[in-house]
């Protein structure tokens, strides 16, 4: 069965033909700046060289089409009736999805429904099941939420202390985010263990621009960083992670802003960003500046490090232990400094960081000692499989 994976952003589609069945990636790219001046489209067919193309996608529907361009021109498939599937990436999901599901128009209208959790995310998917269905007609599509994998989280995990009527009225709660990440990685890690899923706790660091971190006890997730909305949680690239809600009143009365003006700041200008004085929301050049002893970079990267242990604390109390920790996502796979400022601080846990391991970059690896008594990994998340997967196991 060829999947195709759709993940489609405010002014981005990111996409992948997978074969399901072998799990062989055939194609994958990327279309940039829709609805923007300059939009291009990229891609690379496995074996070959990687194409650019500089071309006006003013909308989600143009892009969609490109893509389905590019798969038949590069030969990856001869007509588009080679596609078996298409599965598409929803952000939230809302109470009414824990899992994944093959959509109808009962499923698009129930995502409509909770657009106002993911207002810049849940109606550019739409937009890409639209288009997808407006181009493959007949062609069977799948949701998969970030959301469904936190579902299984228990009351004293996902509710905010506010009065109940709200949680009951408008389902204010936390959610979480990247759980198509947090579900893969952990999975991988009972693999890698060789041991059954339901008999580890496993402590999952999605770290990149955006991050978070979950707790997964016994095949389950229990608890997890974000919240109502991806803001909440660990500092990260732009946003602010967990602060105290007084702090937007305060901004509002003292910088003479409105709540969409100290929302812009929150998530666009704050985390490592802002706490580096602008130095970049990219961990790369942090870590640059952070080696020459900038002290703005040291303040923000120290900053960061420091939530992410204060979340594998908490965590480990929620499950009474744990088994294993697993590094992912951009930073979490690639910044060996960043992960190495981290493992030196879980003394507490009785781990220790093998330094010549921990070199590894994008590479599934035990980057913990031997003798550490929490196994400590690096591996890489590939939420565009976990989707076809899914997909596969609804369809097939």
């Amino acid at each position: 069965m060829k999947v195709l994976v759709i993940n489609c952003g405010s002014s981005s589609l990111k996409f992948q033909l997978i074969d399901a069945e072998t799990e062989q990636l055939l194609f994958k790219g990327l279309c940039e700046r829709i609805g923007i001046e300059g939009s291009q489209i990229s891609y690379t067919a496995t074996g070959k060289d990687k194409v650019t193309k500089v071309t006006p996608m003013p909308e989600h529907k143009t892009a969609v089409s490109l893509v389905l361009e590019a798969l038949t021109e590069s030969g990856v498939v001869k007509s588009l009736d080679e596609i078996d599937a298409v599965g598409h990436r929803i952000v939230h999901g809302g109470e009414k999805f824990t899992k994944s599901v093959v959509i109808s128009e009962d499923v698009v209208k129930a995502i409509e429904e909770v657009s106002d959790l993911a207002p810049l995310h849940n109606p550019a998917n739409v937009i890409g099941i639209r288009a997808c269905q407006d181009l493959m007609p007949g062609t069977p599509m799948v949701a998969v939420f970030d959301t469904a994998f936190h579902q299984t989280m228990p009351e004293e995990a996902y509710l905010y202390g506010l009065p109940y009527d709200i949680y009951k009225n408008h389902k204010i709660r936390r959610y979480g985010f990247h759980g198509t990440s947090h579900s893969f990685v952990s999975k991988k890690v009972a693999e890698i263990e060789g041991k059954p899923y339901e008999d580890l706790k496993t402590i999952v660091c999605h770290l990149g621009n955006g991050a978070s971190v979950s707790a997964v006890k016994n095949g389950k997730c229990v608890d997890t960083s974000m919240g109502l909305t991806p803001l909440e949680g660990l500092i990260m690239g732009t946003r602010c992670g967990s602060i105290d809600p007084s702090v937007i009143e305060t901004l509002e009365k003292k910088m003479n802003l409105d709540t969409t003006g100290v929302m812009k700041i929150l998530n666009k200008e704050s985390g490592v960003y802002g706490l580096s004085e602008g130095i970049s929301s990219d961990f790369r050049d942090l870590e640059d500046a952070y080696i020459k002893g900038d002290k703005n970079a040291i303040r923000a990267v120290d900053c960061f490090c420091y939530q992410v242990l204060k979340y594998i604390g908490a965590y480990t109390a929620a499950m009474n232990g744990v088994d294993c920790i697993a590094f992912t996502a951009g930073v979490g796979e690639n910044s060996g400094f960043v992960r190495k400022l981290i493992i030196d601080r879980l003394g507490f846990l009785g781990v220790k960081c093998n330094d010549e391991a921990n070199k590894v970059r994008g590479e599934e690896k035990l980057v913990s000692t031997e003798d550490s008594k929490v196994r400590v990994y690096v591996v890489p998340t590939n939420e565009e499989l976990a989707i076809a997967r899914d997909t596969y196991e609804l369809l097939k």
